[in-house]
């Protein structure tokens, strides 16, 4: 159990399916090994602008849940990135 009595899964898993849906594979659950995973907002058309907002996943069968933010579009405002972003000179 995570925060709250909310079923996550564990960071290995999370991060396989936080992957998976970044490359637009098949949702499968890591945990009890089902495609009855939901994805909050829907998966937006491959011509649709990049998403904003968190993403959160959830597993029907059992239960277990993740989030995440989608990568940002300009790599130079990734959160790994130093703020502001150092002069090229």
């Amino acid at each position: 159990m995570g925060r709250r009595g909310i079923k996550e899964f564990r960071a290995p898993e999370a991060l396989a399916l936080v992957a998976a849906d970044r490359d637009g594979k098949p949702l499968v659950c890591p945990s009890c090994g089902t495609e009855s995973i939901t994805r909050t907002p829907k998966r937006p058309s491959a011509s649709a602008p990049p998403e904003l907002g968190r993403i959160a996943l959830h597993c029907t069968k059992c239960g277990r849940s993740a989030a995440y933010l989608p990568r940002a579009p300009d790599p130079s405002r990734s959160p790994e990135s130093p703020y502001p972003p150092p002069d090229e000179s």
